[in-house]
């Protein structure tokens, strides 16, 4: 991501792993908290409003993690939505890798 958007910086590898470990635990521990508390927003907006969420994780993962930076709403916005079509993309081919196998 730091290589297509803006606003979004990574200092090396091993920033790069820490900040995904840490993604990782803050969408795993934090996120299903936020998203049930903003429910009614998620369903008024009819879950667009899930983006907002995955992009204040985002934010808070650059907080935590020295040597990784983002600079501002937007860029974690636009960070989000990159992150979740590669998480589709990668979803679909390694489901149907698993698939094949059984």
């Amino acid at each position: 991501m730091a290589y297509l958007i803006e606003g979004i910086r990574v200092d090396g590898v091993l920033s790069a792993l820490v900040a995904a470990a840490v993604l990782g635990i803050v969408n795993a521990v934090i996120r299903p908290v936020v998203l049930f508390i903003t429910l009614p927003v998620t369903v008024l907006t009819l879950g667009l409003f899930t983006f907002v969420v995955n992009a204040l994780m985002l934010m808070l993962a650059a907080r935590l993690v020295t040597g990784f930076e983002v600079q501002g709403f937007l860029p974690a916005l636009v960070g989000s939505l990159l992150l979740s079509v590669i998480s589709a993309l990668l979803t679909t081919t390694v489901g149907k890798g698993f698939r094949r196998r059984r």
